[in-house]
């Protein structure tokens, strides 16, 4: 991880393989074809994604290796699942660039694996990483205030709004979770 605790490329693409791995075993080849398209989709091709080394999950003992007949499919471990857990609470940068984009992906796709309390909290850091991105935005039109009425001003209003958008997205995400009754147990 980054000084800050948020990811970087090889990590995301960890959580990536592990989340896929909790939702339900995969073969090597399935997990990898899986990977690439998700990450393909969320950021483009991405050398990272074709270097990812799915082999490492097993020799860490993250993933094991699960005989089926023909088809051995990996399954995530307890540890890998720690892991999972760990990388989820990783912190998103700002600005939202196509990194931050993929783990913001992952960090959604795979909210309902964690416990509600760590749903609530994803969706408070992710709003708060949103709320600092619409800072930074808003910081830079105030210093270039003499382009008003410029593409570049323009653009800077545009994605303004996207933060602002993004912003009561996951505020709105966070009540939502927080109106769930909290299970007793």
């Amino acid at each position: 991880m980054f000084p800050d605790h948020s990811l970087m490329p090889r990590e995301a693409l960890r959580l990536a393989a592990l989340g896929m791995l909790a939702e339900a075993p995969a073969t090597y080849g399935d997990l990898a074809r899986d990977l690439r398209a998700f990450v393909s989709h969320i950021m483009g091709p991405s050398p990272e994604a074709m270097g990812a080394s799915l082999e490492l999950l097993r020799y860490e003992g993250l993933a094991d290796q699960q005989a089926n007949g023909s088809d051995d499919k990996l399954v995530i471990t307890a540890k890998g699942r720690e892991e999972l857990d760990a990388l989820m609470q990783a912190t998103v940068r700002s600005p939202f660039n196509d990194l931050n984009k993929l783990v913001v992906a992952l960090k959604m796709r795979f909210l309902p694996l964690l416990s509600p309390a760590a749903q609530r909290e994803q969706a408070i850091l992710l709003a708060e990483a949103s709320r600092a991105e619409l800072a930074r935005l808003i910081g830079l039109c105030n210093q270039q205030a003499a382009a008003k009425g410029s593409a570049f001003a323009d653009w800077l209003d545009h994605d303004i709004a996207q933060a602002e958008e993004r912003l009561a997205w996951f505020e709105a995400l966070g009540d939502t979770l927080a109106a769930i009754p909290r299970s007793v147990g």
